[in-house]
């Protein structure tokens, strides 16, 4: 079974195809960092407000440290217990992605902050911004939770993987995630940061395929061992009701008394919304019942359309092949 201890190394005949196609629609979405052209983005900077800069430093600060802790769980974790060659060849191509979002990262932070103390500041941000450090910890907190299993051997080693699984999937990556892209479109609904959001465009793709593949682990092993599930519903409800309340404390922190189309109130119901996404993927009942509060963010599943001749088109795939979904919840 996917989760069997060991190392398995037999691609033929192959077990679970699906992972391998994951693994080979990744590679046809390739993306540099060096195709994101940050220019205008320096001019958008100088005319913000005092509280849009408060924010986008905010924004980018979390942003330097995010998928950096991703990477490492799935270095520390996922890697050692799934085990798939198929399931592997995908993790493999995940870390290099979430090594170019670093890259990324790093550029908007040279980018967006010439002040070289200034830099420092934010690469250190989970020791010096509370709402940073508490997301921080929610992450070390659930890497930490299974540092120690060095093989899967119980039914409990199991469960306690597959809600570290759960976790970066479903409150990292799904929701931590989804809420800074949520302040990345409010801009560009505003005709602002339009590098920030291009590039953000690759990693939104990028980090839903992620959150996908991982989802798709808990739904091959939840049909070969059932039973694993029968008392998780509490622990992921509580767990993603920890995330939805970390990632509002950030909101507060960024948004202060609110600014046109974007405030706390705003923000919680749209992690409430996407918490119950969450939820309803991953067969548990809805928690909050909130709607989307923000239509910029109802159609971020198209692909963005480009004149050719204008500009490089940027929405696109290295030999693009098969079917286009628009079926995602966001």
């Amino acid at each position: 079974m996917l989760l069997d201890p060991g190392m398995d190394l037999t691609l033929r005949p192959m077990r679970y195809p699906d992972f391998y196609e994951r693994y080979r629609a990744a590679i046809r979405n390739t993306w540099t960092v060096e195709e994101v052209d940050l220019h205008s983005d320096v001019a958008d900077l100088a005319r913000m407000t005092p509280q849009e800069r408060h924010l986008i430093n905010r924004l980018v600060a979390f942003f330097a440290t995010g998928d950096s802790i991703v990477a490492n769980n799935l270095v520390l974790n996922l890697y050692q217990h799934v085990n798939a060659p198929e399931a592997r060849l995908y993790l493999s191509r995940q870390l290099y992605e979430e090594a170019v979002h670093v890259q990324f990262y790093l550029t908007l932070l040279d980018t967006y902050l010439p002040d070289p103390d200034e830099r420092v500041k934010a690469f250190a941000a989970i020791e010096h911004i509370p709402s940073i450090r508490d997301k921080a910890e929610f992450c070390f907190k659930w890497i930490d939770s299974i540092n120690e299993l060095q093989r899967l051997e119980s039914a409990d080693d199991r469960r306690r993987f597959l809600l570290n699984l759960i976790c970066f999937a479903a409150c990292i990556e799904g929701l931590f995630f989804y809420g800074a892209f949520a302040y990345v479109y409010w801009f560009r609904s505003r005709g602002l940061l339009g590098g920030l959001a291009t590039g953000t465009n690759w990693v939104f793709r990028d980090e839903s395929m992620h959150m996908e593949f991982a989802f798709s682990v808990v739904d091959t092993v939840r049909s070969e061992e059932p039973e694993l599930f029968a008392s998780l519903a509490g622990d992921v409800t509580l767990m993603l009701e920890e995330a939805v309340a970390a990632e509002l404390a950030f909101a507060e922190d960024l948004c202060g008394e609110g600014m046109p189309g974007m405030g706390v109130e705003q923000m919680r119901q749209y992690l409430e919304y996407v918490a119950d996404q969450r939820l309803a993927r991953l067969g548990l009942p809805r928690r909050y019942g909130s709607a989307n509060p923000f239509a910029f963010m109802e159609l971020q599943d198209v692909q963005e359309l480009a004149n050719f001749f204008e500009r490089r088109v940027s929405a696109y795939q290295v030999a693009v092949e098969g079917n286009v979904s628009f079926d995602e919840s966001f």
